[in-house]
C-alpha cells in the first residue's frame, strides 16, 4: 500500500491569513491613534452642599424708627366721675430708638423660636384735649420697654420671617395744657407709667446676602403694635397741683416701625463641602 501524503496548503488559505492579519493591523493602529488623539477627561466640580446655618445663640441689637400714637379720650368730672364729652379719638407721631438682646433656638430644620428684651426712648407725641375748656397740649411718649417670644420660619438659610409678642410698659410724660390761641393757661396732667401688651413681626436677614463678608452681622425690620391700659387724669393747677374739676380718661395705642443692627455671637455661616 502507498502511504498518504499530507494535503497542500491550498493558495486561497494562504491569502485569507494575509487579509486577516492586515486587517488586524488597521484596527491595533487605528485605535492607538484615537486614544492618542483623546485630551484628558475634564475635571469636573463636585456639587456644592446645600447651605446650612445656625440660628440657635443670643444676639444683640441696636436701631431706630419712627412710630403712631392714637389714643380714645374723653373728659369727665373729677369727682363722680361724670362724663362731659363723648369719646373721640386723638393721635400723634414722632421718633424714637432701641437696644435689647435675646436668644433663638432652631428647630425643625426651618423653625426659629426665642425670648427678648428691649427698650425704647424718643419722642412720640399724642394730642390731649378738654374742648370745655378750650384748651390742648401734647403728651409725650418719652420711652418704654418690652419683654416677649417670637416664633419664625426660615425663608432661605439666611432669611428669618418671625412674628412676635409679650408684655410692654410705657412711660409718659407731663403735658402742660394751652389755650387755642396758644397761651399757656396754668393747668397741667403730670406724668406717668401704663402697662399693656404689644403684637408684632418682621424680617431678618444675614447681610453676607448682600455680597458684604460680615459673620455674625444681621439687619432686621420690625412692626409693632403696643396697647397700653387706660389711665384717668385729673388737671392740676402748675402751682401746688391742685385740681380744676375737670379730668381726662385715655387709653393709648401705639404703632412702630423700626431696622436695627444684629449681632449673632455664634454665627458661623453657611457651611459648605470641603473638597
Amino acid at each position: 500500500m502507498r502511504s498518504r501524503l499530507p494535503d497542500r496548503p491550498k493558495l486561497g488559505d494562504f491569502k485569507m491569513k494575509k487579509i486577516l492579519l492586515a486587517l488586524t493591523a488597521v484596527a491595533a493602529m487605528t485605535g492607538s491613534a484615537s486614544a492618542a488623539d483623546l485630551g484628558a477627561r475634564p475635571y469636573v466640580k463636585a456639587p456644592m452642599a446645600a447651605p446650612v446655618a445656625n440660628w440657635t445663640g443670643f444676639y444683640i441689637f441696636g436701631g431706630a424708627g419712627g412710630g403712631l400714637s392714637a389714643s380714645d379720650q374723653h373728659v369727665q368730672t373729677t369727682v363722680g366721675a361724670i362724663p362731659l364729652t363723648i369719646d373721640q379719638r386723638q393721635g400723634g407721631s414722632g421718633w424714637f430708638g432701641t437696644v435689647g438682646l435675646g436668644y433663638d433656638w432652631q428647630f425643625n430644620s426651618t423653625w426659629v423660636a426665642g425670648v427678648f428684651a428691649d427698650g425704647q426712648f424718643g419722642s412720640i407725641r399724642a394730642t390731649v384735649q378738654d374742648p370745655t375748656l378750650g384748651i390742648t397740649g401734647n403728651q409725650k411718649l418719652e420711652d418704654s420697654w418690652a419683654a416677649g417670644v417670637r416664633l419664625g420660619w426660615l425663608v432661605a438659610p439666611n432669611v428669618l420671617s418671625y412674628v412676635n409678642g409679650g408684655y410692654s410698659g410705657a412711660h409718659f410724660g407731663q403735658t402742660n395744657f394751652m389755650t387755642l390761641a396758644g397761651v399757656p393757661n396754668g393747668t397741667h396732667l403730670n406724668s406717668y407709667n401704663r402697662n399693656g401688651w404689644f403684637v408684632g413681626g418682621g424680617v431678618e436677614n444675614n447681610l453676607n446676602i448682600f455680597g458684604i463678608q460680615s459673620p455674625g452681622w444681621f439687619m432686621k425690620t420690625e412692626y409693632r403694635s403696643a396697647f397700653y391700659n387706660a389711665k384717668t387724669q385729673d388737671e392740676l393747677t402748675d402751682v401746688g397741683n391742685v385740681p380744676v374739676g375737670n379730668s381726662i380718661r385715655a387709653n393709648t395705642w401705639n404703632q412702630t416701625i423700626s431696622t436695627s443692627l444684629v449681632y449673632r455671637f455664634n454665627w458661623t455661616g453657611p457651611v459648605v463641602a470641603k473638597y
